[in-house]
């Protein structure tokens, strides 16, 4: 797969992937055994008392990652960006930074069940979510009796804190970036019920196997999320602006 997919060349460095502590995982005690094959060498690292990422590895995950999401960019295809931890500081902004800067959708605030596998229901609150924020715009909402104005705004921030980053999204993504396994296990799941192809930052107390690229990281640092982010990021403009009508 790597091989047939892995194209171009994304600058991947090692030397800055250590800088950004990309390698560092979990606590031995918390670790999924699937993991394994992304771990260095047990008898070197020993007396470690975490586990220590092989980069070699997440190095070609991430430039098959990044190849994906150049080839969807350039086809104009829907990327969702997933990413709602608030600890450490400032990931689920970081999240909304980069899904911005690529131009993609993005949740980093908090996972409804059922946001893509009950698209209906979703579709409809981003259509009340977009009328209220018409309304608004045109100051209608200031014309209204103060308690129905009240209600509606107070609706109007809730639907935007939680859907403001998917406002536009017009139908199901093609692709979903998951920012940590661990928490967004249900956006995960409704993925796999879908068939929507995943690329998801695995730690070590993550299960591989349950997404399409797995990229072996340190998903509890914001310098090393922000990193695996940023090569994501770039893929992503740089298909954007080989997009040919």
């Amino acid at each position: 797969m790597g091989e047939k997919m892995t194209r171009r060349y994304w600058n991947i460095n090692l030397e800055e992937m250590i800088e950004a502590r990309v390698h560092l995982g979990n606590n031995k005690k918390r670790w999924n055994p699937r993991i394994t094959p992304y771990i260095l060498a047990k008898d070197k690292y020993k007396r470690k008392a975490i586990h220590i990422l092989n980069l070699t590895k997440t190095a070609r995950f991430l430039s098959e990652a990044c190849d994906l999401l150049f080839d969807a960019a350039s086809k104009k295809k829907n990327i969702l960006i997933v990413g709602t931890k608030q600890l450490p500081e400032k990931v689920a902004d970081s999240v909304a930074l980069a899904a911005k800067r690529a131009r993609c959708h993005y949740v980093n605030k908090k996972w409804f069940r059922g946001m893509l596998t009950n698209w209906v229901i979703t579709r409809r609150k981003l259509h009340k979510l977009r009328d209220l924020k018409a309304l608004e715009k045109m100051g209608k909402l200031n014309s209204l009796r103060k308690r129905d104005a009240a209600i509606l705004k107070r609706k109007l921030s809730t639907l935007q804190r939680y859907l403001g980053g998917i406002k536009y999204m017009q139908k199901l993504p093609d692709i979903v970036i998951i920012i940590d396994q661990q928490r967004e296990y249900i956006a995960l799941q409704e993925c796999i019920i879908l068939g929507i192809p995943t690329i998801c930052l695995i730690d070590t107390d993550c299960d591989p196997d349950l997404v399409d690229i797995p990229i072996p990281a340190n998903d509890n640092d914001t310098v090393s999320i922000r990193w695996i982010l940023n090569k994501l990021v770039s893929a992503i403009c740089e298909g954007h602006s080989s997009y040919v009508i």
